[in-house]
């Protein structure tokens, strides 16, 4: 019987940049809860204990969740040097028992898709998507693991790796084999084929993974999640607000006369929203915002502490934490020729495949009144515009 969850935190994400250029992804807020937090939300009543081994900005994790999680007690390992996810799993070595659960702590896992896992001596979870070229692909026999293959250049239909496995002791005796991959790191891919190698390893197939790879994979991800959200309405709601579908809002919001909002809506603690304000579904707010007079936001998420002026418009947009949007500003989120959304990926282009994303805003960024920012745009921490600017390429450090 499996009791421990190792879950693997340590690395330094570029690909969701400006979210993560200050805080590990495993602490992005979906649903106004941390990646890490649902995670191990799941894995209540399933394992006793959960070992995170963290890395980049490894103190803000241990900040948040502490010792104890729920009923899972909580400790701590590091990987002082960010060498691949085989590397990160040795630092657990001394504290493992003799079968774990392996996950990674930035990506979503449903609760049935884990137990999948668990019940095997050694498995692994895939999942069928429509592109597997961006994550390693699986392939099997009969259920039984033939390998895992590193990305390709092809975009194909086939079975990718979600990084969550059923594993033993053993497993470090693999590591030992592992050399250095082309991205000069240890892959526990590679160990897990030489596993593969020696006995059988089940296939398990999921259907509730969430990777969150990109900065939109965030917002899939808050969709994913406000879908499954339980209403709840702990703060105080005015006469003459509108209020339709699932909401929660939390202890001490106040939700000011004529504020409309449509559910899925998550809205935290000691907010104050409105007046006449429009919030539209599958939008997260977190704790202490403030969303202002004639101001609407529409499928998008705003981390704690952050305030949008009056007048403005948000839409499919994410705003980090501490963010204050000037009076007028504008997140543009539809190009004028329909066509899907490309946004700048450490230098390169990349298609979102989605006709329609705004703005993604780092930790403490100040627009100034009117500000207006073009679709797909991103503006990295505690940076400001002027007032009047318009943003049409990436604001970086």
């Amino acid at each position: 019987m499996i009791t421990q969850a190792i879950i693997l935190a340590a690395g330094k994400s570029t690909r969701t940049h400006p979210l993560t250029v200050n805080k590990p992804k495993c602490l992005l807020q979906v649903c106004n809860k941390t990646i890490l937090e649902h995670n191990l939300d799941t894995l209540q009543k399933l394992v006793k204990e959960a070992l995170i081994v963290t890395g980049f900005e490894g103190h803000q994790v241990t900040q948040r969740i502490g010792r104890k999680y729920g009923g899972l007690r909580i400790s701590y390992l590091e990987q002082r040097q960010q060498l691949g996810t085989a590397h990160a799993l040795m630092a657990a070595e001394s504290k493992a028992d003799k079968r774990f659960l392996v996950l990674m702590g930035d990506d979503l896992y449903s609760r049935n898709d884990i137990l999948k896992c668990a019940r095997n001596q050694n498995s692994v979870l895939a999942q069928k998507v429509s592109d597997v070229s961006q994550f390693g692909s699986v392939t099997h026999r009969k259920g039984i693991l033939e390998r895992i293959a590193e990305k390709t250049a092809i975009p194909s239909e086939g079975l990718a790796n979600t990084g969550c496995y059923a594993l033993g002791k053993e497993v470090f005796r693999a590591i030992s084999h592992v050399k250095k991959s082309q991205r000069d790191e240890y892959e526990l891919v590679d160990a897990i084929n030489h596993l593969a190698s020696k006995s059988n390893i089940k296939v398990e197939i999921s259907e509730g993974w969430k990777p969150v790879t990109y900065p939109w994979s965030v917002l899939e991800a808050n969709e994913k999640m406000l879908a499954k959200l339980r209403p709840l309405k702990k703060g105080n709601v005015e006469k003459g607000a509108t209020l339709k579908g699932k909401i929660s809002i939390g202890k001490g919001t106040v939700i000011r006369a004529g504020s409309y909002i449509e559910g899925p809506v998550a809205i935290g603690e000691h907010c104050t929203i409105g007046p006449n304000c429009y919030i539209r579904g599958s939008t997260a707010i977190g704790n202490h915002c403030l969303v202002g007079n004639a101001t609407e936001i529409k499928n998008s998420i705003l981390m704690n502490g952050t305030h949008v002026g009056h007048l403005s418009y948000v839409g499919d947009s994410i705003l980090g934490e501490n963010v204050n949007l000037g009076a007028g500003t504008i997140t543009a989120n539809l190009r004028h020729d329909n066509g899907s959304v490309k946004s700048s990926i450490k230098g390169i282009l990349v298609d979102t495949k989605r006709r329609k994303l705004g703005a993604i805003i780092g930790d403490n960024v100040h627009t100034g009144i009117h500000t207006t920012i073009y679709p797909g745009r991103k503006l990295w921490p505690n940076l400001s515009t002027i007032p009047g600017e318009t943003v049409k390429k990436d604001i970086e450090q």
